[in-house]
């Protein structure tokens, strides 16, 4: 009986983990993004492509944590 009341809260640990991994990817991409808007709006300066292209990348990394099960 023990262990299947283990092995039942076993996958809640690793939704938990994803769910804190799903955060932290989307409070680092808010951030970057909040850097490049202030440089283009404040600053008039557009983004480098190689920082568009890494948070596109992120985004991927995202989308994929989030659509794996």
């Amino acid at each position: 009986m023990l262990e299947t009341i283990s092995l039942n809260l076993n996958p809640m640990a690793d939704i938990n983990q994803k769910k804190e991994n799903i955060k932290m990817h989307l409070k680092d991409l808010r951030h970057n993004l909040k850097k490049m808007h202030l440089k283009v709006t404040e600053e008039l300066k557009l983004p480098q492509p190689d920082d568009v292209k890494k948070l596109m990348k992120k985004m991927d990394q995202l989308l994929n944590l989030i659509e794996t099960k």
